[in-house]
Formats: C-alpha cells, sequence, structure tokens
C-alpha cells in the first residue's frame, strides 16, 4: 500500500493526490512511492546492520605508521622470525592507514594474498623504471668526466678524504657504453608516461643541524633544489581494475620497452660493475645499494623479456607518491597501536630534499615531535628500528658511526652496539617528551622477506 499523508503532517498539503488524478496516474504514483519505501527500508536495515557491527568490532585497532622517506620496510624482527617477539604483541582485529609503501606492501602479501596476486603484473613496469633510472643516474656521473669535466663531489661528509679516494680514468669503452645505453632515456619518458608519474620539485626546509645529537652548524652553500618521480597512490599505477596498464595496446608497448631493456642488459651490467664508475660514484657519495628502487645486482633477472616480478621486488621498489592513501585490512591478529619507522642506517645521509639535514637527525626530529604531541599523549608508541641489515652491510664496509654522530665515541663499530646506542636515545627523548608517563616499545627491524 502507497504512503498516505494525514491532516496532521506538515507535508500534507505538498504530498496529497492531485485532485484531478486518474486511475492510472494514481496506480503509478502508489508504484513508486512503494519502491521508494522499500529503498528507506533497506537503508534502514543496513544502517541497523552497520551498528550491530560496529559493537561487535569494538576491539578494532587503528594504526597511524609515521616515518621519512624511504625509512618503512617489512615487519620481521631483526634477532627473530616473523610473527616471534614481535608478533606477541597482535591482538584483536586490526584496521588501520598505513603510510609508506613497504609497509603497505608487507601487509597486503601477508594478509590479502589474492589481491597482492592481482596486482603482481602492475609492479613490472615500476621495477623496471626503477633499474632504468638507476642507469641513467650513473651516466649523469660518467658522461661529465667524458666530456673532460673535473670529478665532482656532493658531499662534504667526515668519511674520506679526496686523498684516500681513486680518481675515476673514462675511456672510449665508456662512452661507447653511454651510447649503447641511450635507448633507455626514451625508455624510462615512456614508463613515466605509461605509469603516470610526475617530476616533483622537492623543495628545501629551514635550516637545521646536521649532525644526530650535536649542535653543528651547517653549510647554507649545499642548498640545493631536487626532482623525484611521484604518483599520486600505489594503487592508481598497479590495481588491475583501475591502472593505466590494462589494455593490450599498452601491455604490447610495455612488452616492447622490455625488449629494449633486454637489449640493453649487458651493457648496463658493464657500467655497474665497471671499476671506474664505481670510483666516480664512491667519489659522489651515491649510495645506490643503500637505497629503495636499487635492482643493478639484479640485472641479469629483472633485464630481460620473461621476467616475472617477485615479493622482494614489489617491497623493494621506489616511486613517490603524494596523495593520502587509505588500506583498510582485517585480520584475526592485528599489530601495534601507534608504529614509527626509524631507519638506523641512514647516520651518514642526507636528505634529498635538504642534504643539508642529515637522516637521522630528520628521524629525532619526527619521534621527539610525536612524543611531544598532547594529541596522542595517551597512544602506546612503538618504535621499529629499521634497515638493521643495511646498518651491517655499511659497517661491514668500513664506515665509521663515530665520524658522523660525535657522542657515540669510542664504542665498537659493531650492529647490536649502535642499535643499542640508538635504542636508548630514542628512549630517552621520549622519557623527556612525553607529556604523560608511558612506556615505549622499540625494536629493530630489517628490510628483507
Amino acid at each position: 500500500m502507497g504512503f498516505a499523508p494525514v491532516p496532521s503532517d506538515p507535508f500534507y498539503e505538498l504530498m496529497r493526490p492531485p485532485l484531478d488524478e486518474t486511475p492510472a496516474q494514481a496506480t503509478a504514483r502508489q508504484q513508486r512511492e512503494r519502491e521508494a519505501q522499500a529503498r528507506s527500508d533497506e537503508i534502514d536495515k543496513s544502517i541497523k546492520q552497520a551498528r550491530e557491527i560496529a559493537k561487535k568490532e569494538k576491539n578494532i585497532v587503528k594504526v597511524l605508521l609515521l616515518g621519512q622517506s624511504e625509512s618503512g620496510e617489512v615487519f620481521q624482527s631483526a634477532a627473530n622470525p616473523p610473527h616471534s617477539k614481535v608478533s606477541s604483541l597482535l591482538y584483536g582485529k586490526f584496521e588501520g592507514l598505513l603510510l609508506g609503501h613497504a609497509i603497505y606492501a608487507d601487509f597486503r602479501m601477508r594478509y590479502a594474498r589474492d589481491d597482492w596476486e592481482k596486482e603482481r603484473d602492475g609492479w613490472r613496469a615500476v621495477v623496471q623504471l626503477n633499474i632504468v633510472r638507476s642507469i641513467i643516474t650513473i651516466l649523469g656521473v660518467v658522461e661529465p668526466g667524458l666530456n673532460g669535466a673535473p670529478p665532482a663531489d656532493l658531499d662534504d661528509s667526515p668519511a674520506e678524504s679526496d686523498a684516500e679516494v681513486e680518481t675515476p680514468e673514462f675511456g672510449e669503452e665508456h662512452r661507447l657504453l653511454s651510447i649503447r645505453l641511450a635507448p633507455l632515456r626514451k625508455v624510462e619518458a615512456e614508463l613515466k608516461q605509461r605509469l603516470g608519474a610526475v617530476l616533483d620539485p622537492v623543495q628545501t626546509g629551514s635550516p637545521m643541524v646536521s649532525t644526530p645529537f650535536e649542535a653543528v652548524p651547517d653549510d647554507s652553500n649545499s642548498r640545493r633544489a631536487m626532482t623525484e618521480l611521484t604518483v599520486r597512490s600505489w594503487k592508481d599505477v598497479v590495481d588491475p581494475n583501475g591502472r593505466p596498464l590494462s589494455t593490450e595496446e599498452t601491455s604490447a608497448a610495455l612488452d616492447s620497452l622490455s625488449d629494449v631493456i633486454a637489449g640493453c642488459k649487458d651493457d648496463m651490467q658493464a657500467l655497474w660493475n665497471d671499476k671506474n664508475v664505481r670510483i666516480a660514484l664512491k667519489r659522489r657519495k651515491l649510495g645506490l645499494p643503500d637505497s629503495a628502487g636499487f635492482f643493478l645486482n639484479d640485472v641479469e633477472r629483472i633485464a630481460s623479456r620473461d621476467y616475472v616480478v617477485s615479493d622482494n621486488d614489489i617491497v623493494r621498489a621506489r616511486l613517490r607518491t603524494v596523495g593520502i592513501q587509505e588500506h583498510r585490512l582485517k585480520f584475526k591478529h592485528g599489530p601495534f597501536d601507534d608504529p614509527k619507522m626509524s631507519p638506523v642506517s641512514v647516520f651518514d645521509q642526507r636528505l634529498e630534499e635538504d642534504p643539508r639535514v642529515n637522516r637521522l637527525e630528520d628521524s629525532i626530529i619526527l619521534w621527539t615531535s610525536i612524543c611531544q604531541s598532547k594529541l596522542l599523549a595517551k597512544t602506546q608508541l612503538i618504535l621499529f628500528l629499521n634497515k638493521c641489515d643495511l646498518l651491517r652491510r655499511k659497517l661491514k664496509r668500513g664506515v665509521r658511526v663515530k665520524d658522523f654522530l660525535p657522542s657515540y665515541g669510542s664504542r665498537p663499530n659493531e650492529v647490536i652496539p649502535v642499535v643499542k646506542y640508538l635504542r636508548e636515545k630514542f628512549k630517552d627523548i621520549q622519557k623527556r617528551s612525553s607529556p604523560e608517563l608511558r612506556s615505549a616499545y622499540v625494536y629493530p627491524t630489517t628490510v628483507t622477506v
């Protein structure tokens, strides 16, 4: 039966049937009213169900994950296998906002495997762009030397003096490599277009100290603008239902680009393995192997026509996102309350957006601001000292922490003492900066899967 307003209804005059309504019109009107009432009942039912679900899911944990660029990798304890010590904190269900590609990738890999597999093909172009950009970065170091320019140093860090670093010597073989690898510039442009990536200028910030825990003046002359490839969201790139890489025409174009990359494979390997190239990169302080998106050690596998993206490739892939990303995951064991990622391997590195600022110092500033926030005063804090594997690799190469961190003093130049030192520093900051008394949990983690 259709809706029949009563005279006391304030909308009576508006909703009552027209006086000259025909039987056919009355039947059509009543049918529309029944359909509208059915839709209204469905809405009421869905609202009631949502309320009931919300009551049952009171234990959902919302996570805000914070960290500087390239700090977040995967949830795996450096000293324990996955789901061991760290997993003892897990409880209830989890629903959160995840900021940082690698954490997002690792969670999807572990807890949304079907969707993860659907997105795998979408990462192929991203990994290819990463490796092509690494080669072009190296060519940008080599080519000035081929033209007679003196070797340039971008960093004045105390690790090594010019006398300790050899001078690269480039010859005809390097010129030929540069010529044969020139097609990769077109590949880069095409991949950027296909992925929707743009060059985003990163502006330098206000003056900050350049050495962690020390008030050391910085060098204002080192200021320079940087650019980096950006996309709005990873999902726009890899989602099979929404990415611009899913048409047959686009797929054929990407296969053609893969052929070009495969054709340059031997020259890419030769360039990366060349002694003089390594010397030039060392002088320029370009630590490519320690950066996200580095795949040159896997050229043989990746620069092939039948390349298949691995889970580890996806976690290591690099493409800066500038949009807000929300990812909802539900599982029986959900992680943490308010984690913060801090890479421990970056004590000798500077921010790309402001090369005057030490990256470890930037992590300390972010950690201090989080601890001081009154909005997070009652929030449990968890700190991941991430990239312990890269720290171990760096220390084995002979890089000394005390050269960049004078307060480290004469402590052993080994992973465990370094992590212990940083752990105590971060915990001390939390105690001094928190508005209320609370505990902070600190865990060493690693980037590998």
